[in-house]
């Protein structure tokens, strides 16, 4: 179970960590990338942010890319939280592709009520 600090710097950190990524695919057009969660660890250490990216076709290419630029995210997120955390955790980046399963479970339920 989360604690409520757990909840609120996890909170911080996906609001944080959007903001970098809304100012750093600006540049790049046609692609969106979204924090859909963060969590926590219970000693602070480590935060595994997860993405929703947009368009599906490239997430691999964008998510391999933020994992190699990871040093640099977590020196801007540590800037921005620097007033409300002494240290920075330690950012893991994962897939979130819980879209694409609600979207494969509509296809089947649609293709169902066809038959």
């Amino acid at each position: 179970m989360e604690g409520k600090r757990q909840a609120k710097i996890s909170r911080l950190i996906q609001k944080e960590l959007s903001e970098i990524f809304r100012r750093q695919t600006a540049a790049m057009g046609n692609v969106l990338v979204s924090v859909s969660a963060v969590r926590v660890s219970p000693d602070l250490s480590i935060a595994k942010a997860y993405l929703s990216i947009f368009p599906p076709e490239k997430a691999n290419d964008i998510l391999e890319n933020i994992k190699r630029q990871s040093k640099t995210v977590r020196y801007e997120l540590a800037q921005a939280v620097k007033t409300v955390l002494r240290k920075c955790p330690d950012l893991q980046f994962y897939l979130d592709d819980s879209l694409d399963y609600i979207d494969n479970i509509d296809r089947l339920l649609a293709s169902g009520n066809k038959e």
